[in-house]
């Protein structure tokens, strides 16, 4: 196999240069000497028939065949083209002969970026596995014997008409056939749904594994879908990306990947292109004597791959040896050996880069892995409850069942003792007769429409939660989400639009410019005089400035009109620059050569770059040029020196970008302070743009490092000694979303306890709070730096009225998410960042963004979030609810039915002197058709209403079967049992006990108070509408039409099958008045109070509480609480202050809603920090803890506010 990799393949249909397993090879084991073989990149390239600078072109006509001999750097390496029949391309393997399109001759040879389907069962294998259910196969096999019985009765010993002595049509062997079609429409109902949850999941699966991804093609940058990438394409990859394809490194800055998916190794991986690699790996001529056979043939079946990025490293050469030792896994990445190999399913941890495309779909490294990984979906923690509650009502039942069966036999075998004993056939046809029933009451009480139900209504709820923009990826959150007690929220496209603009700034200190100044505000300039005002060096600046360091791009959008694509701050600021008259920004970017890229970071909120320019008064020479920018005021806290617009100094610029600066003073600081402080309690964005320019690179006096042909200089090089010049400060508009503020107190209205956790500076954060309602009075606003090092104690005083998180790393919301599950709270968390995956991974339910979110944040995620929507958020608190009440609803209605129809049958089939009970196995497995699969149907797709929101989340401990709900099972079954007693042992009804229209009478009022119990389960509360929203389910009132169409079918036409006889008007009314009576008697129950029932726990206070504990509803509080002090959230509507100077400082808050600036909570040491109550209280940044926290209620001692 190993010579079929540097063998030309013989196959005249494949135009390229290699065959899907030949370019596999090269990343399973990653093996750069074949990819040196190959002719490294541009040989690759050639032979894809691909270019690396302007990506794919659809009109690529493939003339001529190329071989490896055409692209090859070592032509010995390269066999003779002979017995190559093994080599076998995709469309050899998996028929393509329909794929059709512009690339149709790429995907036929080396396939789609698609997995094959799952194979799916089919219709016929789920009814076998329906079937193989052990109670089914035991009636089935009942049945069997019962026809045989019934046949040999009817042909071998018919009866004859007394009267006529005429033969009577035999008709014992319906009943077996009648159970067999029973448990075939049983099985067949059960299995097509099955079939239509699988079917829903699979499109839930492709729907959730589809992205875009940013690729060049023509020469420009366009947008593609995942399953659209082709071998050959260029494709761009950013900070939070994850791979979709393997491929080889072009260009890029400072790449690091994460591939332990794929090498179990967490240590980061570097990339750069082949030459600089093929350098750093073979430049010592002993490694190249003792490299080892890179050539193999990667095993598409594998479980487990070779695959490395740099197993080994020399040892120090003071040892006088040239051993190689095995590397640790704690050393340090940067030493490891660079490689040029993109690995698909891996993690971009840093850097920007474009690589070229050599394998898709299944000759990709990822796809052979999920080939081989896939598994079947896991259950949900709800199924694995009812699953556990279905197995033990099954033993109940079957241990009724077996006591049944043993009081009808001996009852049977008493009766011979004054019957005489019948004949065989009789004996046998009378034991089966008892062996059927009892198997049925079995098969009734078994609840296997439990997990059914939850089934259905995950898959209804998943279904159309995706029509409300939520896409659930795991299916256990959507559950969760119900009960969530805190949502910990971002701001930016969550809360807000995300659709952001600049609408103010300053230039310098001094120059400031709005969107629309008012006509009294001379000082203010209009965005649009920008152009005029500004010196032309300082415009070519900032546009040199905003057009470098970002990567957002132009594209056209679903109606072809061109705009921003890419991070919102960057197209905001990019749509700035083109309003200020900017040259085109692509052609800003391949100007001049770039030398660094420091990637946005969430902890230095900030990014960088670093071109090489012409020195502007020195030929020959050049300079490096550092823009930055990021956060406002942590950028600020770095520049020494400021841009001046002083007209007398810009008179006669020297050159293109000659502008002026001075010192930046404590005045300008001050001033700079406060324009920042103007634009956030604004609710603006506030982002400060500076720059440097070196006369070297890297720094002299620098901390740079040298991997292969990079040299790293670390981000602390570019800000040291406040070398930064401040060009200016942009405050940039994102308005609310509409529709927010509603959200919010919707979510606090149910109990759920919301904050936010920005990035943004603490007064833009407290202000865009305060608009969405989050912001309360009594709350706390805290910044992250601060959170994170309070000691513990402290941070949990602190979390009950904790509201806005604002200047948080990711870090901080992990802390944060951390500590309220240990808390005992149930948490929801959004993020949109790479860094956010732990904190989305450690919550109980982790939404991400659809739009914004990296690809790390949205696999770490359960929910994607489709449209960043804060409202999507509580379609989801409502989808889950209505999910956990739809289980409730059913399982409220098959307990009722199944404790109704057990007892019957065992009641009537004892007290019947021939051990017949009044329900027949055909009625029986009727009625288990309706609990079973359309009871399931109808009250599983309730759709979710704004009364789900009334109630606060359920804790974690709580029943699944509440007091309300037993109340109405035990009311329910007493009355459906009373009734059809009377009805049938009393003379009521004028009809002897075993007259047959007596017992059609019975049947069909059973089946009517089923019917109407159906209604009546469609609350679990103690409201009395149980008709509410009723007309918005078409299922249910489809189901309810078709059950009692199906009922009066069987009565009036099931004749012998069913045991039926026709009834009258006066037996229709009877049943169906009857049956109606169940919901009245709902009513009734209802009505009486929980606690009439308190004495039955007299001996368990524990379970009293867990099943009394507390009303369901909840006012509006002014002020949430969390954690340890949820006992709030039901109690009171207002939350009293320990002391009258609080309430007082919240009535003042109450009064103003307009401060300066936000509280900076900052501990003046540890001691201090945990001082009882009466000691010196903590000092804030700005002022003191009570002058800036007149809003703020504290939770415990730990913090109180002293007495004055």
């Amino acid at each position: 196999m190993r010579d079929a990799l540097t063998t030309p393949h013989s196959n005249p249909t494949n135009p390229f240069a290699f065959t899907p397993d030949q370019l596999a090879a090269l990343q399973d084991p990653k093996n750069i000497e074949l990819l040196h073989t190959y002719g490294g990149l541009d040989g690759v390239a050639k032979g894809l028939h691909a270019n690396v600078h302007t990506g794919l072109d659809p009109h690529t006509s493939f003339d001529s065949n190329i071989t490896l001999m055409d692209i090859t750097h070592d032509k010995q390496q390269i066999k003779d083209s002979i017995m190559t029949e093994h080599v076998e391309s995709v469309e050899q393997q998996h028929p393509t002969e329909h794929i059709t399109g512009p690339y149709a001759k790429r995907s036929q040879i080396f396939g789609l970026n698609l997995l094959p389907p799952v194979k799916g069962k089919n219709l016929f294998q789920l009814m076998w596995l329906a079937f193989n259910d052990k109670t089914l196969i035991l009636l089935a096999v009942a049945a069997v014997v019962s026809l045989a019985v019934g046949l040999y009765e009817d042909i071998a010993e018919p009866e004859y008409d007394p009267n006529t002595g005429e033969k009577i049509t035999g008709v014992k062997w319906v009943e077996g056939v009648a159970i067999i079609v029973a448990i075939l429409i049983v099985v067949m109902v059960g299995s097509v749904n099955d079939f239509q949850k699988e079917k829903q999941f699979r499109k839930l699966n492709a729907k959730k594994d589809d992205r875009v991804v940013k690729a060049t093609r023509e020469g420009k940058t366009v947008q593609i879908s995942v399953y659209d990438i082709q071998v050959g394409e260029v494709l761009f990859l950013e900070p939070g990306d994850i791979v979709a394809a393997d491929g080889i490194f072009i260009e890029g800055h400072n790449v690091r990947c994460d591939e332990s998916a794929a090498t179990g190794e967490s240590d980061a991986v570097r990339k750069q292109n082949f030459e600089s690699c093929y350098h750093a790996m073979f430049s010592s001529e002993k490694q190249l004597e003792e490299k080892s056979d890179f050539l193999s043939v990667p095993n598409p079946t594998a479980t487990t791959s070779s695959i490395t990025s740099s197993d080994t490293e020399p040892t120090n050469n003071n040892n006088n040896n040239n051993k190689k030792v095995v590397k640790a896994t704690t050393t340090v990445t940067h030493k490891s050996y660079p490689d040029p190999f993109i690995i698909s399913g891996s993690k971009m941890l840093e850097g920007n880069c474009t690589y070229l495309v050599t394998g898709v779909g299944i000759n990709s490294y990822y796809g052979r892995t999920l080939m081989a990984l896939r598994t079947d979906n896991e259950t949900t923690p709800l199924q694995e409850k009812l699953n556990g509650l279905a197995s033990m009502i099954a033993k109940l039942g079957s241990a009724s069942g077996l006591i049944m069966l043993i009081v009808l036999l001996i009852r049977y075998f008493v009766n011979w003792k004054t019957e005489g004993i019948p004949v065989a056939t009789e004996i046998v046809s009378q034991i089966m007769a008892i062996l059927i029933v009892v198997v049925t009451v079995v098969v009734v009480a078994i609840p296997e429409g439990l997990p059914l139900a939850v089934t259905l209504a995950l898959a209804y709820a998943t279904q159309r939660m995706l029509k409300d923009n939520n896409l659930v990826r795991v299916l256990a959150a959507c559950e969760t989400m119900g009960n969530a007690t805190t949502i910990c929220s971002d701001k930016t496209g969550t809360l807000t639009q995300n659709k952001m603009t600049v609408v103010a700034g300053t230039f310098g200190s001094s120059f400031r410019f709005v969107q629309d100044p008012p006509s009294n505000r001379v000082d203010l300039s209009d965005l649009k005089t920008i152009s005029e005002k500004v010196p032309a060096p300082i415009l070519r600046l900032l546009n040199q400035s905003i057009a470098i360091n970002s990567t957002a791009f132009e594209a056209p959008d679903e109606n072809g009109t061109i705009q921003f694509v890419g991070n919102k701050t960057e197209t905001a600021l990019l749509q700035f620059a083109k309003n200020m008259g900017s040259e085109n920004f692509e052609q800003l970017r391949t100007t001049w050569p770039i030398e660094q890229v420091f990637p946005f970071s969430s902890e230095r909120k900030a990014m960088a770059t670093v071109l090489r320019i012409p020195h502007p008064t020195k030929s020959g020479e050049f300079i490096y040029r550092c823009h930055v920018k990021g956060a406002s005021e942590i950028l600020v806290e770095h520049c020494g020196h400021i841009l001046t617009l002083n007209a007398v100094k810009n008179q006669n610029p020297e050159h293109d970008y000659d502008v002026k600066s001075r010192p930046l003073t404590h005045e300008d600081m001050s001033r700079v302070g406060r324009i920042i402080q103007s634009y956030a309690t604004r609710s603006l964005r506030t982002i400060g743009i500076a720059y440097r320019d070196f006369e070297s690179w890297p720094p002299v006096g620098g901390h740079a490092s040298t991997v292969g042909s990079e040299t790293e200089v670390p981000y602390e090089d570019l800000i040291r000694d406040k070398g930064l010049v401040l060009l200016g400060i942009v405050g940039i508009e994102d308005p609310l979303r509409p529709g927010v503020k509603e959200a919010v107190k919707a979510c606090q209205r149910a109990g759920v306890f919301i904050r936010m956790v920005t990035g943004d500076n603490v007064v833009t954060a407290k202000s865009i709070a305060k608009q969405c309602g989050i912001y309360t009075p009594g709350g706390i606003v805290m910044e992250g730096p601060v959170f994170r090092n309070l000691p513990p104690t402290e941070m949990d005083s602190i979390l009950p009225r904790l509201q806005v998180l604002a200047r948080s790393s990711p870090e901080d919301k992990q802390i944060l998410v951390g500590r309220l599950r240990e808390l005992g709270d149930i948490v929801a968390v959004t993020g949109d960042g790479t860094n956010d995956g732990p904190a989305l991974k450690m919550a109980d339910v982790g939404f991400s963004m659809g739009i914004a979110g990296t690809e790390v944040a949205k696999e770490a995620s359960s929910i994607i979030l489709m449209d960043d929507n804060f409202s999507s958020i509580v379609r989801a608190v409502m989808w889950g609810r209505c999910v956990n009440d739809s289980v409730k609803k059913f399982l409220e209605f098959q307990l009722t039915v199944n404790v109704t129809a057990v007892l019957l049958t065992f009641i009537s089939a004892v007290a019947s002197q021939h051990q017949d009970s009044v329900l027949t196995a055909v009625q029986l497995l009727w009625v288990n058709l309706i609990m079973d699969t359309f009871a399931a149907l109808a009250l599983a797709t309730d759709p979710p209403t704004e009364e789900l929101l009334e109630r606060a989340p359920e804790p974690r401990s709580s029943p699944l079967i509440t007091f309300k709900m037993w109340k109405m099972i035990i009311g329910q079954a007493i009355f459906q049992i009373v009734v059809t007693i009377v009805l049938l042992y009393s003379s009521i009804l004028h009809y002897p006990a075993e007259d047959p229209t007596l017992k059609t009478i019975v049947f069909n009022t059973f089946v009517f108070c089923q019917i109407f119990n159906e209604i009546n389960c469609r609350r679990i509360d103690s409201k009395l509408n149980v008709f509410h929203n009723v007309f918005a389910n078409r299922f249910f009132m489809f189901i309810f039409v078709l059950c009692v169409f199906l009922q009066a079918i069987i009565v009036n036409f099931g004749g012998s099958a069913f045991q039926v006889v026709p009834i009258n008007g006066v037996g229709w009314a009877i049943s169906i008045c009857v049956g109606f009576l169940s919901l009245p008697v709902g009513v009734v129950i209802r009505l009486i109070p929980d606690e009439a029932f308190g004495w039955i726990f007299m001996f368990n206070p524990a379970a009293r509480q867990r099943y009394l504990g507390g009303s369901h509803h909840v006012e509006s509080p002014s002020v949430y609480v969390a954690g340890n002090e949820r006992i709030a959230y039901g109690k009171s509507a207002t939350y009293e202050p320990k002391n009258n100077h609080a309430a007082a400082a919240v009535k003042q808050e109450e009064q103003d809603l307009s401060e300066e600036s936000a509280p900076q909570y900052t501990p003046n040491n540890p001691a201090a920090a945990a001082q009882p109550a009466g000691g010196l209280p903590p000092a804030w940044s700005q002022d003191t803890f009570e002058d800036q926290n007149q809003d703020t209620v504290l939770s415990s001692g730990s913090l109180e506010q002293p007495h004055r």
